[in-house]
């Protein structure tokens, strides 16, 4: 049996925000490994490619030393066990996640008692900031300055021509 805690953070991260990177950090003090899993979600029509967000997320995680990211287009609680994730992290910002986040979290037991889900909250002055938000202020050209990792908006800067309408 693997002794080491290995946690499965998965999301569209449709861009990566500061809440993710939040989440992320503390999460990666609290187990051995995290694994940013960055689902294809054709079905949520990103705005940013699957490729696209996989970088942003290595770029804005590349600091901590035992997080990596993989994309991945099966099912999360699979994921979870070729990697031998034994918890699925989720993030909760406001009460109205809570209800779908605790759906998920029943059907994935449902399907392998092994794997826990853990709810880390991120900090107060990452609460408000969702991917969706982002994006809506991306469409406009607004500010995401403060919404997301510096190296996520170096990323986005040098591709804001491909991504506005």
């Amino acid at each position: 049996m693997n002794s080491k805690k290995i946690a499965l953070y998965p999301g569209t991260f449709d861009p990566i925000t500061n809440g993710h990177y939040d989440i992320i950090k503390r999460a990666s003090k609290l187990f051995d490994e995290v694994i940013v899993a960055v689902a294809n979600s054709i079905d949520k029509k990103p705005m940013f490619k699957l490729h696209q967000r996989i970088k942003m997320a290595e770029a804005a995680t590349s600091i901590l030393p035992n997080v990596k990211v993989v994309g991945f287009d099966n099912l999360t609680i699979e994921l979870a066990s070729e990697h031998s994730a034994g918890v699925l992290i989720r993030g909760l910002r406001a009460v109205s996640d809570f209800e779908y986040e605790l759906q998920l979290g029943y059907l994935n037991n449902s399907l392998d008692a092994r794997v826990e889900t853990v709810y880390l909250m991120p900090t107060l002055q990452n609460a408000f900031i969702s991917s969706s938000i982002v994006r809506n202020l991306l469409k406009f050209n607004g500010k995401t300055e403060h919404l997301l990792p510096e190296e996520v908006q170096k990323i986005i800067g040098g591709m804001s021509s491909c991504i506005l309408p």
